[in-house]
């Protein structure tokens, strides 16, 4: 199988899976979800609301996560790919160490454990950015990078309005000329309770001493994997509608 065919499988196997219907396990997992969150205490959500709210004005503002990654011009999807991949594989690496040095140390580390985590897959979108050829210094491409957290770190129905913002990117564009959007346009309530959600499981198991050591690490390399598995689809999406890429069936 040829990259190109490799390309266009994978981006129709990631669209199939965004529109999909949520699983009985899914559902069930919300229900737990729940009670869980009647049980975590009221600091790790003050921590997880203010972590969130900073991160996305640190992202906006561009004040906190400039990279020393180079603006990629003029090269493959192939080699921009292996790039990302690099990339990875050392993001990964740090947030498992850090996930594990914060998770054995229990609740109070575990709780320090939210912000840093956030730095990480920050700066890890920001290098994603500049791989794919797109200028952070853009305003409105760092915010096209909170469109690909929330995609990463939703559940199904914030998931999909999530990736139809990245689908229409250019309108959405367009719209953003017409007001001073960047701090307005960006619900960071609604995202912080999404992204509270979708981890709450696995870092309330980490803040379980010890045992929280070995979680801390698996959820940390698991949510590196899982944010560079979307920012490649989102990139990979938004390069076609943009012509510069092209799949066996364009």
């Amino acid at each position: 199988m040829g990259f190109e065919e490799k390309v266009d499988r994978e981006m129709t196997r990631f669209e199939r899976n965004v529109y999909k219907s949520p699983s009985i396990t899914g559902r069930t997992a919300r229900k737990w979800q729940k009670k869980i969150n009647e049980k975590i205490p009221e600091k790790v959500h003050r921590t997880v609301a203010d972590s969130v709210r900073h991160m996305v004005q640190a992202t906006i503002t561009g004040s906190s996560y400039f990279s020393d990654q180079e603006l990629v011009r003029n090269q493959s999807l192939e080699k921009r790919e292996e790039l990302l991949e690099a990339g990875k594989i050392r993001y990964k690496r740090t947030a498992a160490l850090e996930g594990a040095g914060t998770g054995a140390g229990g609740i109070f580390l575990g709780i320090a454990d939210f912000p840093l985590l956030l730095s990480i897959k920050m700066k890890f979108l920001f290098d994603a950015a500049k791989i794919y050829g797109y200028d952070t210094e853009d305003p409105a491409e760092r915010l096209f990078l909170l469109h690909i957290f929330q995609l990463a770190f939703s559940k199904e129905e914030a998931r999909v309005r999530a990736y139809e913002r990245i689908l229409n990117w250019e309108e959405e564009k367009r719209d953003l000329g017409k007001i001073n959007p960047h701090l307005t346009s960006v619900d960071w309530k609604a995202f912080q309770l999404e992204y509270r959600d979708f981890i709450d499981l696995p870092k309330t198991l980490q803040l379980v001493p010890g045992f929280g050591a070995i979680v801390g690490a698996v959820a940390n390399y698991h949510f590196l994997d899982l944010l560079a598995e979307n920012a490649k689809h989102a990139f990979r999406k938004r390069m076609l509608l943009e012509g510069r890429l092209k799949t066996p069936d364009a």
